[in-house]
């Protein structure tokens, strides 16, 4: 049921992710990577809750933490693989 999401409706702009001491932007970034990576990653039946689910968890995990402007971006992209894998292993 992807086709019945909008990825639009999840990524972030600079005013969205609050204050990061002028590093908004980078943050946004980043984050609307990470969504674009895991959307890529949801396969195509996937539910509608069970997306917006893995897809809200991304912020819900980073909101606040320094670690997503510390870490490379490739950690923070092969962290997003692994995350959607296991979220979608408890799926099942």
């Amino acid at each position: 049921m992807k086709e019945l999401i909008d990825i639009r409706d999840y990524l972030f702009t600079s005013m969205d992710v609050g204050d990061w001491e002028g590093e908004e932007e980078i943050v946004a970034d980043r984050l609307n990577e990470m969504l674009y990576l895991a959307w890529n990653h949801l396969p195509e039946d996937i539910s509608t809750e069970k997306a917006d689910t893995i897809l809200a968890g991304i912020w819900e995990q980073f909101r606040g933490e320094t670690a997503i402007l510390e870490a490379s971006l490739d950690d923070l992209l092969m962290w997003t693989e692994q995350y959607v894998e296991q979220c979608k292993q408890n799926e099942n």
